[in-house]
């Protein structure tokens, strides 16, 4: 950790697209500095593949993305938001660019599919020569060769078409016969299905249109960080987001040489820079990563844990295993189905980079005598048994430098439990089981040095991530789904709940040890927005009516079928999981909205991957989804949604006011400084509003509580930075438990100042036990302290009846 005096006091992200670009951003500048956030978080702002939602499909790093206006948009953009106090983050993508349609857009990977091997650009890619003839696999084809082999159309402009698409042809060879002409070039044209197995370059997770970039390179460092870190010299940026640093081959290596250079450019002072790292529930971040923290999901689990019951949850969780009776591994218990789900991708969609592995690490036994009679089938087990036992997103390791004592523990009871994989006789087993040994040091960078070591150790754990991101939160998070609000992104959907203490150990460790890390609520990459998530949240204060709600409403579906006559062609009901799964998300949504239910259940569907998926789509399945979407009976959720109001509100309020106030940076997904309802992407994408509208009670509770938080950052940064203090405030009385409060000061023991956060939680609770008992009091620090919400008096022991009459949430300033 470095400590960082560049750091925002708060973020607002703005996802930048066509639809919305630099200018736009521009407009909402008075606006959104009035809310008192520091710095606008931009998603990436360089050229992407024309279209592009997100802009992490970059295409060439040369240049800020004309579709988003151009450098001289973001550079009048930065002009502005200078003038009204505020500076720019941007989001940078190191691991991976587009590969495009036409494929000349990117110019590099055009260089290297006419130049091949000898082109100065294939040190960019992570590209495996050895296989297909030193050829690179574009599994673009719609069929097989054969089918497609009419279709592709060479040109005299030397280069072929199919389609949309575009390939160079390699000079020399334009006039060649068709045959020879395609077996002549340094690619190889190859069916879309071949990717799984087949492709020998390395891409983003499971996605072959994102091809990995080489950034371990110097070179290729500099090349695709040139223009950024100008813009970070010229004062356009004042801090970075790195996406997806677990995909890197030496992530610390990488954030060293980007620290360096961010330096370099800024005359030594450096910028707040943070990396989008995924950490499971006791995991710590590196401590020598030199950055300000993590962008936040860590923070977010947290948060929404706390307003999880624990003894709701297993009560709704039993309802949910009784209404789908879902198997253990297909969603029915958590632990069951992640194993499941990463055999599963560690087979097939990743089979490609374990063959990959499997043939490196063939190459080191076959130079080590004592190795050489390791199988390439038992190394294959032994690598598939490692991935799948791994609890976090990787380890990190590398030739010649021992491993952190974490990661050396943790792949050594992977391997422990990996040799049950081999179940032939027992001597034979414990002969070929040793490949698991093999594996393990080999991950560990402790079987020598040498090109294949360094790639071995390096792709195992970029594997590792892949895995775990394709398997946890990309299937294992749409099968497991008693409550949906815990299937986010950092979450631990098996153990959800937090308690205060908890809570504030987390908030403990993160001032000590990241002051100026990221926190979120809300994000581009969330499958469900915070306000979404808490209402949601609070089944697990009323598990017994929701599973009285489902069952009720299945019988009339079912009443409803079976009045009606047959209708051989209307699709079948796609089964109990399916509707517990729409109905929370409907529930979440607010008001049930088919047009934008129907695509969030269609991809949680196809994430799923139980009865179709985004490759091998079961179109009568999917038309079953659809027809069960748009004809649930979804006025009988209105009572409900009615009924969970006051939770779902106490639930909202308190999640953003402990976002706003605990250690760390906030950032604010756009709009959700109001209530903001979104599922996943593409539906939180949408263009944002940014006009400070409240359209009811709660969106203006929420504003006024969003501006009072954020203003009172911005005007008092010692209180909330580094160096500042975190106390926890415990309440007394009956009803203590659903209090979590804290103070932030400037960790002086003077006390001349000072912000309490208070809030209330598993408010049905504290209702159904009779309300705040007017015994249940928190003592305050001396002195007079005044709500910035409500504008009330409070000091001493302050009964929480009083404090909390108005709102579940209180702001207090020493007066």
């Amino acid at each position: 950790m470095t400590a960082d005096r560049t750091a925002p006091t708060a973020t607002y992200r703005l996802q930048l697209q066509p639809g919305f670009p630099f200018a736009a951003a521009e407009r909402a500048v008075p606006y959104l500095a009035s809310l008192g956030v520091s710095h606008l978080h931009l998603s990436p702002v360089l050229e992407a593949r024309p279209g592009s939602t997100h802009g992490y499909d970059v295409v060439d790093h040369t240049a800020v993305r004309a579709e988003l206006g151009g450098e001289r948009g973001l550079r009048a953009l930065a002009r502005t938001a200078r003038a009204h106090g505020l500076g720019l983050i941007a989001d940078i993508v190191p691991n991976h660019m587009a590969v495009p349609v036409p494929e000349r857009l990117n110019g590099p990977l055009w260089e290297v599919l006419r130049d091949g091997p000898e082109s100065p650009y294939a040190r960019w890619f992570d590209i495996d020569w050895a296989e297909h003839g030193r050829k690179v696999l574009l599994p673009v084809l719609g069929g097989p060769l054969g089918d497609e082999w009419e279709r592709l159309r060479p040109g005299d402009d030397g280069v072929l078409r199919y389609y949309d698409h575009e390939f160079p042809l390699r000079p020399g060879t334009e006039r060649l016969p068709p045959a020879e002409l395609l077996d002549a070039q340094w690619y190889r044209l190859g069916w879309w299905r071949l990717a799984r197995t087949e492709l020998n370059y390395r891409r983003f997770f499971t996605i072959s249109e994102l091809i990995a970039v080489r950034v371990e390179d110097p070179e290729v460092f500099d090349a695709t960080h040139r223009t950024l870190l100008e813009l970070v010299r010229d004062g356009v940026l004042d801090g970075l987001r790195v996406d997806h640093p677990d995909g890197l081959a030496d992530p610390e290596g990488y954030l060293r040489r980007l620290d360096e250079a961010v330096r370099a450019a800024t005359g030594g002072d450096g910028r707040w820079t943070v990396v989008e790292k995924i950490l499971a529930r006791d995991e710590p971040l590196p401590a020598h990563w030199p950055v300000a923290g993590t962008t936040g999901y860590d923070a977010l689990h947290h948060i929404d844990g706390l307003f999880v019951d624990p003894d709701g949850l297993e009560k709704l969780t039993a309802a949910y295993r009784a209404f789908t009776a879902a198997p253990p591994d297909e969603g029915g218990d958590w632990a069951a189905t992640v194993r499941r789900a990463a055999r599963h991708v560690v087979h097939h969609e990743l089979a490609a980079e374990v063959e990959r592995l499997t043939r490196t690490a063939s190459r080191i036994c076959a130079a080590s005598p004592p190795l050489r009679d390791h199988a390439p089938w038992a190394l294959r087990t032994a690598i598939r048994a490692l991935l799948v036992r791994l609890p976090v997103y990787r380890p990190y390791a590398a030739v010649g430098a021992p491993a952190a004592e974490a990661d050396a523990a943790m792949l050594h009871r992977a391997a422990r439990d990996a040799r049950t994989a081999f179940t032939a006789a027992a001597r034979t087993v414990e002969a070929e089981a040793r490949a698991v040994d093999t594996v393990r040091d080999a991950a560990l960078g402790r079987l020598g040095d040498g090109p294949d070591h360094r790639d071995f150790c390096a792709r195992f754990a970029q594997t590792a991530a892949a895995l775990r991101a394709k398997s946890v939160e990309d299937t294992a998070f749409y099968r497991y789904t008693p409550l949906l609000s815990a299937a986010e992104v950092g979450g631990d959907p098996g153990h959800p709940a937090v308690c205060p203490e908890e809570f504030h150990a987390f908030a403990a460790r993160l001032l000590r040890d990241w002051p100026t890390t990221g926190t979120v609520l809300s994000t581009h990459d969330t499958k469900r927005s915070a306000d979404v998530r808490a209402r949601i949240a609070a089944l697990t204060e009323s598990p017994a009516r929701w599973g009285r709600l489902l069952a009720e409403s299945a019988e009339s579906a079912e009443s409803a079928e079976s009045a009606e006559p047959a209708d051989p062609a209307r699709p079948e009901a796609p089964g109990p999981q399916l509707v517990w799964t729409a109905w929370q998300t409907a529930l979440g949504l607010g008001a049930p909205d088919a047009r934008r239910l129907v695509p969030a259940m269609l991809k949680a569907v196809r994430e799923a991957g139980l009865h179709t998926t985004w490759t091998e789509r079961n179109a009568a399945y999917e038309d079953a989804v659809t027809a069960c979407v748009e004809a649930a009976p979804w006025a009988a959720l209105d009572a409900f949604a009615s009924d969970i109001a006051a939770p779902a509100r106490v639930n909202t309020l308190g999640a953003a006011l402990l976002h706003l106030t605990m250690p760390g940076v906030p950032d604010l997904y756009m709009d959700t400084e109001r209530v903001y309802r979104a599922l996943v992407d593409p539906d939180n994408r949408r263009p944002p509003a940014l006009d400070g509208h409240a359209a009811d009670e709660l969106s203006a509770e929420k504003l006024l509580l969003t501006r009072a938080a954020l203003r009172l950052r911005r005007d008092h940064p010692s209180w909330f930075g580094p160096g500042s203090g975190y106390t926890p405030l415990i309440a007394a009385g009956p009803a203590s438990t659903h209090c979590v409060a804290f103070l932030r000061d400037d960790g002086t023991s003077g006390g001349g100042g000072g912000a309490i956060t208070v809030t209330t939680r598993l408010s049905r609770r504290l209702a159904e036990a009779g309300g705040w008992d007017p015994r249940t009091r928190l003592p305050l620090p001396p002195g007079h302290w005044r709500d910035l919400l409500t504008g009330r008096a409070a000091g001493g022991a302050t009964p929480l009846a009083e404090l909390l009459d108005r709102l579940p949430v209180a702001l207090l300033v020493r007066d």
